[in-house]
């Protein structure tokens, strides 16, 4: 394994190496990039490859992979069959800016596996699916404002960024920016609800009703799980006040089940956004919905008026639907799910006891296919909950666990279908040293 720190003993410290080049590269990035990154992983590590659940980097450390590219590679890195799609494809041509086979045939899979789908809309990224939703919405219903819920995540556009991680706990429903440069007028368009809150919710759908376009809501929030109802709810409100119900399902599509968390609550929006998993890999994102919804797509339709413009580049790019359809073969495959929930049950149910046996203050939420720790003791329902947990072991377990060559973000374990029994055994192993180590430094933690 090279250089690689997966075979630890507990409680062992260990740190991986970096050569010379990857430090270079890493002080290129600094000059060349703000902050030294693309925005995403704020981490000087560079990744040179991946193979399954593992990803290799340029020091050839080597690492089992939680971040999955934050979610994409449901069916692992370099996966032999979307590989052999994607080059297939090359030679045909990489972007025409028309209509294309694997294009086509990918929306007739989504149309086919997703419930709420009866149209489908490409787009590249999921910022773009969601930002043209509520554009959608908004154009659909003739009314302007959005009810999303504090500490959900809809990309990265001027709505989504209202109260995804305020600091400060304003009265319900005000909205927070969360970046600089949103105008001040989005505050006076977006109604801001606490997830998991059935009673809330409902009445600031029936209070504002006239004033919504829609609801926007991931249905399972980050690492929230909707309780009993809430989804429901949601669902029964929206639909007597005829404001759409959109459900994020960036995250969810094609994860939870093969019809995503629609299929899997048994609840179906008006309207949904699909990225991630289903483009295999590569820059591919949808929006899709009931005809008479996504009927605003087409001007021979709706006319004039009523049309509503969206035109992307790689919308439907040819490559990347190759690669979407590709995985989707894959996950249509008999056993598939029951397999890659197993895996994440055993991995989410193990760290929830031996963070239990260590007597600390954790509990691991989230669901089989995604999951991680949360350094608190009470019960967590909402985004404010979240924010209460302990920041500095969040951080340190991080930094122990990368150092044992356990790759993942911040805030997620993204399991994916080339986790196997070696990256379960290696894990586990990799947390029984970390949460010994954890342990020692929270004696001589500072402050």
């Amino acid at each position: 394994m090279s250089s690689s720190t997966l075979n630890a003993q507990p409680g062992q410290r260990t740190q991986n190496i970096l050569t010379e080049r990857e430090r270079e590269l890493a002080q290129l990035a600094a000059r060349c990039l703000p902050g030294g990154t693309f925005g995403n992983l704020p981490e000087q590590i560079v990744i040179a490859r991946g193979q399954g659940g593992r990803v290799w980097d340029e020091s050839d450390n080597e690492y089992i992979d939680y971040l999955i590219g934050s979610g994409p590679m449901l069916v692992g890195h370099n996966q032999a069959d979307v590989t052999a799609a994607v080059l297939a494809q090359l030679p045909q041509g990489t972007t025409f800016f028309a209509n294309n086979r694997p294009g086509i045939e990918l929306a007739q899979e989504i149309v086919a596996a997703v419930p709420c789908a009866e149209k489908v809309r490409f787009v590249s990224s999921g910022t773009e699916a969601d930002f043209f939703a509520m554009r959608l919405a908004r154009a659909f219903r003739q009314r302007d404002k959005i009810l999303k819920f504090e500490g959900g995540y809809h990309g990265m556009s001027d709505y989504g960024l209202m109260s995804l991680a305020p600091t400060r706990a304003p009265t319900f429903p005000e909205p927070i920016p969360d970046s600089p440069g949103i105008p001040r007028s989005v505050r006076d368009e977006v109604v801001v609800a606490p997830f998991n809150d059935t009673d809330t919710a409902v009445a600031f759908i029936r209070a504002h009703a006239d004033e919504l376009a829609a609801v926007i809501v991931e249905p399972i929030q980050r690492l929230i799980a909707p309780r009993p109802g809430f989804l429901e709810a949601l669902r029964e409100v929206t639909a007597e006040t005829g404001v759409l119900l959109i459900f994020d399902e960036v995250v969810t599509g094609f994860r939870m089940a093969y019809g995503g968390a629609q299929a899997y609550f048994g609840i179906t929006p008006d309207i949904c956004t699909l990225g991630k998993a289903c483009g295999g890999g590569f820059p591919l994102a949808a929006i899709a919905g009931r005809a008479d919804i996504m009927a605003l797509f087409d001007r021979a339709e709706v006319g004039a008026d009523r049309f509503l413009v969206q035109i992307g580049t790689l919308s439907g790019n040819p490559i990347a639907a190759a690669a979407g359809l590709a995985t989707l073969k894959l996950l249509r495959q008999s056993g598939v799910y029951e397999a890659f929930f197993a895996t994440g049950k055993t991995l989410r149910d193990t760290l929830a006891e031996m963070l239990r046996q260590a007597d600390l203050p954790a509990q691991v939420l989230g669901v089989e296919p995604l999951f991680d720790v949360i350094f608190h003791r009470d019960e967590i329902r909402d985004y404010r909950d979240t924010i209460n947990g302990d920041a500095w072991l969040t951080k340190r377990f991080n930094v122990l666990l990368r150092e044992r060559g356990i790759f993942k973000g911040d805030t997620k374990y993204y399991v994916c279908m080339a986790h196997g029994a070696d990256e379960v055994r290696q894990t586990i192993d990799a947390w029984g040293s970390a949460i010994d180590a954890l342990r020692h430094d929270m004696q001589h933690r500072p402050g």
